[in-house]
């Protein structure tokens, strides 16, 4: 592994760990706003978030190389509505889908086959990631952000599903 595929893979870490932080506070809030749906959803994507945080560090640990935890600051305790919260989520999802593609570059231009295998998997979770913020997103800006739309959003999330997104064998951490 390069030098500098370990250093991005590392510097990584932060952006899952992040999320991972912030999508349990968001989960905290949303359940302050009665909203136990869209709670379960963003606790089920906080979970989600730290699994992707352990894939990486077990390719390193498997492949004999040093793994370097961040610190991970605050995050935000309030949101100005659901679908400020759900903007925040899809700008986290595209920002470590970059962070993504960047490292599959970086791996195929190594040619370095197992980080190419194990960023493959990531790059195909980040399509189905995206498209599920997207798709909540889209759910609220249609239905309203507060009233009965909101609720009913709030009731699919409860049910385990993603409005507009189909369950698929790879949308699992």
């Amino acid at each position: 592994m390069t030098k500098d595929l370990l250093k991005g893979l590392n510097e990584h870490l932060e952006l899952e760990f992040r999320a991972s932080h912030e999508y349990l506070a968001m989960s905290i809030w949303l359940a302050e706003h009665d909203l136990p749906g869209f709670a379960t959803w963003m606790r089920k994507q906080s979970g989600d978030e730290l699994l992707h945080a352990q894939r990486i560090i077990n390719h390193l640990v498997e492949r004999d190389q040093k793994v370097a935890l961040p610190a991970i600051a605050a995050p935000p305790a309030s949101w100005k509505s659901a679908e400020a919260l759900c903007e925040h989520v899809l700008k986290n999802e595209q920002e470590v889908t970059a962070s993504i593609n960047e490292l599959y570059a970086m791996a195929e231009k190594a040619k370095d086959r197992p980080g190419v295998v194990m960023l493959q998997w990531f790059v195909t979770e980040q399509m189905e990631e995206e498209a599920a913020a997207r798709a909540v997103l889209g759910r609220i800006r249609l239905a309203g952000n507060t009233g009965v739309g909101l609720l009913m959003i709030d009731q699919e999330l409860a049910g385990g599903s993603v409005p507009g997104v189909p369950v698929s064998p790879t949308n699992t951490a």
